[in-house]
């Protein structure tokens, strides 16, 4: 007779409810997630949770832990929520997604964050292993400093990709339409208990097949420049030209399709590699232009840009987008197919920037399918107010992108 541990088999499963009734919807989504494990515990569970009061969500996210009985769980409360190939936004739903992974370490971790005389101290970090592999983070970013801890991450995970979203939802609703997330709206899921604030997440580590994979969707336009003067965030000159300045000579040569883009939002690429000879879609870390002063000639982002750094101008649509997205799943699955994958999509993609559910960009559905189309057939995660995910092998937060953790 065969041990049962040695015969255990690497499988995924993912499922989605929507319903006035959402703790019946959790039963529906946890059995849909957990088939095709035929039987098997999960080892590591994901539960997200969208609905405008708080205290619903948590306790149906308790439900479905509950229900699933999963190793480790790992979730959140969100605007909207994916999983069963498609995405739900600012309704009721519940997304679930469940992995067996016999010989993979998961080790969870709930951090804090602290503020004394000398900054601010993080708690409840583990020692990472030698073999650890990835690092997911699920953060309330009102009472955790998401992104200063992401930014060094690099000290307390050394060498670790960190990959999740900011978990935040709106509060009820105004007279002015939806509510905006602010303080008091997180629920953050973990192994059976329910947290209101800092950040949730995991270490895997041991016999695990992971890759992480961000798609920014952007596209250049205009010369590569070399950054020449600069304050912090803003930008004095590209290319020996005052930033201002130079910017306008770029739009000028602009089309209309690109010069109607910049109206919606322009950004800046930051070149991740100084030293390729050529930078095109994909080697740059996106940043959003914040401003662009005519009188004092500057141009603010949203990020310190040093002296002596490549940059580009860059454009984002939803064509930009889907092709960004098909490339990165194209190339990854040339390497191997993923049996499942985390998603998490920025509140900025989805109806936003695909249009409404059954239009010919695919809608909050879109990233999902893609992903699905692309790379891993079990698929599931939330909206995020902000996304994490490794660029040049460096962790970052992002924002307008879909960050995924893919399981081979």
């Amino acid at each position: 007779m065969h041990d049962a541990a040695t015969t255990r088999t690497t499988a995924f499963g993912d499922g989605l409810a929507q319903g006035p009734d959402l703790q019946a919807a959790a039963e529906t989504a946890v059995a849909a997630a957990t088939a095709p494990l035929q039987g098997r515990r999960p080892d590591l569970m994901s539960v997200f949770v969208s609905h405008p009061n708080p205290d619903v969500a948590a306790d149906v996210g308790r439900q479905a832990m509950q229900i699933a009985g999963a190793t480790t769980t790992l979730g959140c409360r969100a605007s909207g929520v994916i999983g069963d190939g498609r995405g739900v936004e600012d309704a009721p739903a519940v997304s679930v997604w469940a992995a067996s992974l016999p010989d993979v370490r998961v080790t969870p971790f709930h951090l804090q964050a602290a503020r004394h005389e000398g900054g601010i101290s993080i708690g409840g970090m583990p020692v990472p292993a030698d073999d650890d592999a990835v690092a997911v983070l699920l953060a309330d970013p009102f009472t955790f400093p998401a992104q200063g801890f992401v930014e060094q991450s690099g000290q307390a995970l050394p060498g670790l990709p960190l990959v999740g979203g900011l978990a935040t939802a709106p509060v009820g609703t105004s007279a002015l339409g939806p509510a905006r997330p602010g303080p008091g709206g997180a629920r953050l899921f973990l192994d059976g208990e329910v947290h209101e604030r800092g950040a949730v997440g995991v270490l895997l580590g041991g016999d695990v097949a992971v890759r992480t994979l961000v798609s920014q969707g952007c596209r250049p336009i205009g010369p590569t420049m070399t950054v020449t003067g600069s304050s912090g965030s803003e930008l004095t000159s590209l290319a020996g030209t005052p930033a201002y300045r130079k910017l306008e000579e770029i739009l000028r040569e602009l089309g209309e399709e690109d010069a109607q883009l910049v109206m919606r939002g322009l950004h800046l690429g930051i070149a991740m590699d100084e030293y390729a000879d050529v930078h095109g879609r994909g080697d740059f870390l996106i940043r959003g232009v914040m401003n662009a002063d005519e009188e004092a000639g500057t141009v603010t982002v949203g990020d310190v840009v040093e002296v002596g750094r490549s940059v580009r101008f860059h454009v984002r649509d939803a064509t930009t987008a889907g092709e960004d997205l098909d490339a990165l799943m194209t190339l990854a699955a040339q390497d191997a197919p993923a049996g499942g994958a985390l998603l998490f999509s920025c509140t900025g993609r989805g109806r936003v920037m695909f249009g409404e559910d059954g239009s010919a960009a695919g809608g909050p559905s879109h990233d999902v399918r893609a992903i699905r189309r692309g790379l891993a057939p079990h698929v599931a995660g939330f909206f995020a107010d902000g996304e994490i995910g490794p660029v040049a092998s460096k962790n970052h937060l992002h924002g307008f992108t879909a960050s995924v953790l893919a399981f081979g």
